[in-house]
């Protein structure tokens, strides 16, 4: 790491009350591209708040202007499902065909579909 490169806060708290960086929350980043309909995990970053998070993950995300919608959560919020658990987990939804559109075409003038 560079000598000239802080390892604390934003430089707007005084001396002495600083966080150190490696202690800030973790945020996954989400962004919507503009073509796209969902927005679509693009990477993880720390940061002291959300309004920090929100920040730089545009500044980190979209430098190209990739993105229309960004969304940064806690990572600590965020519960997911197992991969090992996957056979028993979603087994109950294999026996429910009725729940997906293979009975009907769908027309191609439908579109997101």
């Amino acid at each position: 790491m560079s000598q000239d490169r802080p390892t604390t806060g934003t430089g707007d708290a005084p001396p002495g009350s600083e966080t150190p960086r490696s202690s800030w929350p973790l945020y996954e980043v989400f962004v919507r591209g503009k073509r796209g309909l969902n927005h679509v995990h693009v990477g993880s970053l720390h940061a002291a708040d959300e309004e920090m998070a929100l920040h730089n993950a545009r500044n980190l995300y979209t430098r190209r202007n990739e993105g229309v919608s960004i969304w940064v959560v806690r990572a600590e919020h965020i519960t997911a499902s197992s991969p090992d658990e996957k056979d028993s987990f979603f087994a109950p939804s294999a026996d429910k065909v009725y729940r997906h559109p293979t009975f009907y075409s769908i027309p191609d003038d439908v579109p997101h579909m």
